[in-house]
């Protein structure tokens, strides 16, 4: 985010804060995970891949019987998501998405490419996790926006947060935010500092170890 706290700007333009070290940390955590979840209006926004960019990490998750990129996951409540976003047509692998049950069947047949799967009604993060550890997945690398961010973080379900401070003022009070109608979740606890050349990781845990 940067310093006033947006993560994003109000241009139909997305907005880089990350530097390129950053981008290759987030890589790297990438490569670690089992799925990447993001938000319906991210797919739509930002139009993201959520591969693994790095040769060299694919090959090493491949060598170890892993797929070469984790699975994507994405929730919705309308199911509108065009089937030609990179987040269905870029490169191979797993797509998950989750809508509220009574819609499963009609978002199926508007994405061929995907697994739609029913998960409450309405659709519940609870039961989206309890599929996702279903098929083995342990490690779940949210990456937004910001609305999902903040159920994620105001019920409780993130045992990490990767906060990264970049030295840019957004100035707009209509930029995006990490917020929700959720309100906060807990305290959290504050486990590293890391400056990666102009931006700042701090990583908090959800509770002490």
């Amino acid at each position: 985010m940067s310093v006033d706290g947006c993560i994003d700007d109000a241009t139909a333009a997305r907005l880089i804060l990350s530097n390129e070290a950053d981008l290759d940390r987030v890589d790297e955590v990438r490569a670690g995970c089992d799925a990447i979840l993001v938000g319906a209006g991210t797919v739509r926004r930002d139009n993201p891949g959520l591969q693994v960019r790095s040769a060299a990490r694919r090959a090493a998750r491949t060598a170890a019987g892993r797929p070469a990129t984790p699975a994507r996951v994405t929730i919705t409540g309308s199911g509108g998501l065009d089937p030609g976003a990179r987040f269905f047509a870029a490169g191979e692998g797993e797509r998950l998405v989750y809508v509220p049950a009574a819609r499963r069947d009609e978002v199926a047949v508007r994405l061929p490419s995907a697994e739609v799967i029913g998960a409450g009604d309405p659709l519940s993060l609870d039961a989206v996790l309890a599929d996702l550890a279903g098929r083995g997945m342990r490690r779940l690398l949210v990456e937004g926006g910001g609305s999902v961010l903040a159920q994620f973080l105001a019920h409780g379900l993130a045992d990490e947060l990767h906060l990264v401070i970049a030295p840019v003022f957004v100035g707009d009070p209509a930029a995006p935010r990490i917020a929700g109608p959720a309100g906060p979740g807990g305290r959290l606890h504050l486990a590293e500092v890391r400056p990666i050349e102009d931006v700042v990781l701090l990583r908090y845990l959800r509770r002490r170890p």
